[in-house]
């Protein structure tokens, strides 16, 4: 995601976890209602249900790539502003894949996984 100077991702809250790469740029970081300026080469991780909010204060765009787990958009999924992001999701375009919607126990039924975490050869 690209965050335009000046920019920022709007308050949000997600029902998963979210790791975010920084990889350009400068920016503040609320999250929780706590301030953390962010720059390139920093990793955040913002736990599900956690409010947060990414403002670009620097000079040139605020690059980010983020990951969520489990997986709440499409795994083909390239967002390169919130807008697109934003407009996929609303049109039906992004949307997560089924086995992130489902319990461990469910994916587990449909043979997706073990509850032990070990596959026979």
């Amino acid at each position: 995601m690209t965050i335009p100077v000046g920019g920022d991702i709007g308050d949000e809250v997600h029902t998963v976890d979210q790791a975010l790469t920084f990889t350009s740029g400068r920016g503040l970081a609320t999250i929780n209602g706590k301030d953390q300026e962010v720059q390139k080469g920093d990793l955040m991780v913002v736990p599900a249900g956690t409010q947060h909010q990414f403002v670009n204060t620097g000079d040139e765009p605020l690059i980010l790539y983020t990951i969520y787990s489990p997986a709440e958009h499409a795994p083909t999924s390239v967002h390169h502003t919130k807008e697109q992001g934003d407009k996929e999701e609303e049109e039906g375009i992004d949307e997560a894949p089924g086995w992130a919607r489902r319990s461990k126990g469910e994916n587990e039924k449909e043979g997706l996984v073990r509850l032990s975490g070990k596959y026979d050869d």
